[in-house]
């Protein structure tokens, strides 16, 4: 293998006293990738001793074109060099038009979609708030359906949707008016829990009230890569239309091509009310969220939900840009798939040598080893030899694949042997000890 495919990553861990005495200690991902990062190019990350780490984590999904496209950063750097506006609130400027018009002419119109565009807060958890918010107000009901294992956002009203009991323990709060259904296969493959749910809705005694809203992931990115199958989607979708209420794809982790498709629910037989995008909207790692809804519901008066960074120019520019670079066309989705099916392959293969699962969908896969506790070893050792990679799951028990959508077959092949090495090494350890 060539050295230039492979990682180099550095030994030592630089001086962090800045951040151990000014930055609060809810920092994370620094923790288990203890690196001071200077540069970034394609999948590749760079620290300030030289050290080069190939990205499987993309900035959870963030950076689905990789760092620094050069077609996005050029976009971004003439419009800045032109003194283009930055920050717009919700006036009407060139950048937002060309967005709008490329979403239109590249996105909507070629997969029939009729959604109107709400410019939210900058974030996946603005564009989350935002939807169950207008479902309230259409419906006039309180209640929202989320799902076990669902991951929605961290503001209130998508923290109560969403099931993580670490993180919804944070609110302080009570997080009200949010029901926790089983999500495709929770109670395993024999239980169809969409005829659950319908069970307790249609159910006058069952103790649910009609809801708002019902909230779903495709694929549960943060959940542990939980994918629902198309027939169980589609039932949800039917569930929701008949007991009055509106269908949410929260797409903000599993759109933007990271299944496959623009958007995850694409080819499945429904068209959900409302769609939440964010994370690899901007192309660039820009925040921007946006919030579509089919043109009946917008039934917003002006200013009842806003934002002051709803107006993010520099992001429209570089969304602009991977539109049409990207999505002109059906190269790139067709690449995608080829690679996701490269993924897959690897992943399988590796669990069948270990007796465990694979989970997920397009290029948002991973391995269950079983615990938090393994899963955390074999990060650990992948970033010692310089891939950079998480884990997912109510127990952190999924070792998570989100590489860069464009990363190159011959780069994905070195970095998925370095998880197969970590992964046999943990593993081999773990039943070893076991065994004694």
């Amino acid at each position: 293998m060539t050295t230039t495919l492979l990682p180099k990553p550095t030994s030592s861990i630089p001086d962090r006293a800045i951040y151990e005495r000014r930055e609060s200690g809810v920092r994370s991902y620094a923790r288990s990738m203890p690196r001071q990062f200077n540069k970034a190019q394609d999948v590749w990350m760079h620290d300030t001793q030289g050290g080069r780490y190939l990205d499987f984590l993309s900035g959870c999904s963030t950076l689905n074109y990789g760092h620094n496209h050069p077609v996005l950063k050029t976009a971004l750097m003439d419009y800045i060099a032109n003194d283009g506006v930055t920050h717009g609130l919700d006036l009407h400027t060139d950048a937002k038009e060309d967005f709008l018009t490329t979403l239109e002419d590249v996105i909507l119109t070629p997969r029939g979609l009729d959604y109107r565009a709400m410019f939210t807060g900058p974030t996946g958890t603005n564009a989350v708030e935002a939807a169950i918010k207008l479902a309230r107000k259409i419906t006039g009901r309180e209640l929202v359906i989320a799902f076990t294992n669902g991951f929605h956002g961290m503001t209130l009203g998508a923290l109560a949707c969403t099931g993580n009991a670490a993180k919804r323990g944070g609110a302080g709060v009570p997080l009200n008016h949010v029901s926790h259904e089983p999500y495709d296969g929770y109670h395993g493959p024999d239980v169809d829990t969409a005829e659950l749910l319908e069970r307790r809705l249609s159910d006058p005694s069952s103790g649910l009230d009609a809801p708002a809203a019902i909230l779903v992931e495709t694929v549960q990115g943060e959940g542990g890569l939980n994918a629902a199958s198309p027939e169980w989607l589609r039932k949800i979708a039917e569930i929701a239309k008949r007991h009055g209420a509106l269908m949410i794809v929260d797409d903000i982790q599993a759109g933007v091509g990271r299944t496959g498709n623009f958007f995850s629910f694409e080819g499945m037989g429904f068209t959900p009310d409302i769609v939440t995008l964010a994370k690899s909207l901007s192309g660039m790692g820009l925040p921007f969220a946006l919030t579509l809804f089919r043109p009946e519901l917008d039934q917003w008066s002006p200013g009842e939900h806003n934002g002051t960074f709803r107006g993010n120019n520099h992001a429209f520019v570089t969304a602009t840009a991977a539109l049409r670079h990207f999505w002109s066309n059906d190269a790139f989705q067709q690449d995608v798939a080829r690679r996701g099916a490269l993924l897959e392959r690897r992943l399988d293969a590796m669990a069948a040598e270990h007796g465990l699962s694979t989970r997920g969908r397009g290029m948002m896969r991973g391995i269950d080893v079983g615990s938090g506790e393994v899963a955390g070893t074999i990060t650990a050792a992948c970033f010692a030899q310089g891939l950079i990679i998480e884990t997912s799951g109510a127990h952190d028990e999924i070792v998570k694949v989100l590489a860069p959508l464009v990363i190159d077959d011959a780069v994905l092949s070195a970095g998925l042997d370095i998880l197969e090495e970590a992964v046999r090494s943990a593993l081999t350890v773990t039943y070893g000890v076991a065994a004694e």
